[in-house]
């Protein structure tokens, strides 16, 4: 490595052909340039250069041994730039667990997005219902919705997602459309199954009034997907994050009910064992930092 730097510097030295404007180009002492140059020839048993007062003029063995070092310089400056690039793109299997419907619905066209741009890393993704155990199973990250509970493991906040009311044309035509927040207990609402009576909590941002409003229905479920669809089939009003029903809404299948009130918004969270990721997981939580933060 040391025979390497010295042929390094003598390249610099020839290209400038000149001791003091080498050393200044590369920031080392004239001195240490110089003895360096005349270590190499010491050790390669050559004269290089001829030094003068005035000037600086290679001899025969050292035009030879210039294009040789210059070529082997080069080459090794390549193989650095190369092996700094690979380092630093992300690669291996990227192991996370994500909530269903948010994946499936909204997610979905990010993570294509996350993987065009990193083509080094692999995906194994865990869609089930249920909370894994970062701990004992081997994650690297969950993308957890609503608020965390597990004060063990690391919450790095995603986004905030206002939560907005939603009904089709066809429930709305048959049941009415409520025009208060109270008219909706007496409505048929669809409703995350909790084991306990369903409330909904409400604000206006414009007269920044609050409300809670118990509300029922037939359904209560545990599945974004099977809530949003039987909203669009006439069961019912839905209270979840405008993101979830883009595509509803933009061909009609819903509405938005009582525009001037909004759930509570729904925060997204990454979550992890630890605050040291590797750069695969630590692009990929940035990475959605940054797209659903643009929402």
């Amino acid at each position: 490595m040391e025979l390497l730097n010295d042929m390094a510097l003598f390249v610099e030295v020839v290209r400038a052909m000149s001791f003091r404007r080498a050393a200044d180009a590369i920031g080392v002492p004239n001195s240490t340039l110089s003895r360096r140059v005349s270590a190499l020839e010491k050790a390669i048993g050559l004269r290089l250069l001829h030094r003068t007062t005035r000037k600086l003029e290679l001899t025969e063995a050292g035009q030879i041994y210039y294009e040789r070092c210059k070529r082997i310089v080069d080459e090794a400056k390549l193989a650095h730039e190369q092996l700094g690039d690979l380092l630093a793109q992300p690669s291996g299997v990227l192991r996370a667990s994500l909530p269903v419907d948010f994946a499936t619905t909204y997610l979905a066209p990010l993570i294509a997005e996350f993987a065009r741009r990193y083509p080094g890393i692999r995906f194994d993704f865990d869609l089930t219902p249920r909370r894994v155990d970062l701990v004992t199973e081997p994650f690297d990250v969950a993308i957890r919705m609503g608020e965390s509970l597990d004060s063990g493991l690391i919450a790095r906040q995603l986004a905030s997602l206002p939560a907005h009311l939603y009904a089709s044309p066809g429930y709305l035509a048959s049941a009415g459309e409520p025009l208060q927040p109270a008219d909706l207990s007496k409505h048929e609402c669809l409703g995350f199954r909790t084991g306990k009576p369903l409330a909904w909590a409400l604000h206006c941002p414009t007269s920044q009034a609050d409300m809670q409003v118990e509300v029922g229905g037939r359904f209560q479920l545990n599945s974004v997907g099977m809530m949003r669809r039987l909203a669009t089939l006439d069961l019912g009003i839905v209270l979840m994050p405008e993101a979830m029903v883009a595509d509803e809404l933009a061909s009609g299948r819903l509405q938005r009910v009582l525009p001037l009130w909004q759930g509570i918004p729904v925060p997204v969270y990454a979550m992890t064992e630890t605050r040291l990721l590797p750069a695969k997981t630590q692009r990929f939580i940035e990475f959605l930092r940054e797209r659903l933060g643009q929402g």
